[in-house]
């Protein structure tokens, strides 16, 4: 299998978990989504921006069109139905423009700015992209734990139970 496929996989399966791991928040009382669980990003809902912040800053670093953004925890939504919106856009560009790479592409270098510690980076672009998809996994791993720890339960998570993975 090669990188682009893994990629591809993991932009499907990043798609797949998120339409999963939303339909059960929409089941938690908006008070207990935001409610601080004392987590890395507070809440549910914190967790939730957290991972739309993230993939809308590297979006924008691949794309050559910058998301403004003052901090990693920066609230883009208070409202539970529009991050939910904004979640399914988001996730149909990481599929669209992991579909438009090719081997070129992924092997290139990749020069970017952090947040964190504002200086510029340059790595293969197929390490940043595995960190992307790297990034949102640890990221729903916390989420799944809130939304546990809420009374809710958030099913089966692992990337081999995604529909059309298994041949």
């Amino acid at each position: 299998m090669s990188a682009l496929d893994v990629f591809k996989t993991m932009a499907e399966y990043n798609r797949w978990m998120n339409e999963r791991l939303y339909a059960v928040c929409a089941e938690i009382p908006d008070e207990e989504r935001k409610r601080d669980a004392h987590a890395f990003f507070k809440s549910i809902h914190g967790t939730l921006n957290h991972l739309l912040v993230g993939d809308k800053l590297w979006l924008g670093r691949f794309l050559d069109d910058p998301f403004p953004v003052e901090s990693l925890d920066q609230e883009l939504y208070a409202d539970f139905d529009a991050m939910r919106a904004e979640r399914v856009r988001t996730d149909g560009v990481v599929i669209e423009f992991t579909n438009s790479l090719d081997e070129a592409a992924v092997e290139r270098k990749f020069r970017f700015t952090t947040m964190v510690d504002p200086a510029e980076r340059t790595y293969i672009f197929r390490h940043v992209l595995q960190h992307f998809f790297n990034h949102q996994t640890h990221h729903r791993g916390q989420l799944t734990t809130l939304i546990s720890q809420a009374g809710y339960e958030p099913g089966v998570t692992d990337l081999m139970w995604l529909p059309g993975v298994e041949k």
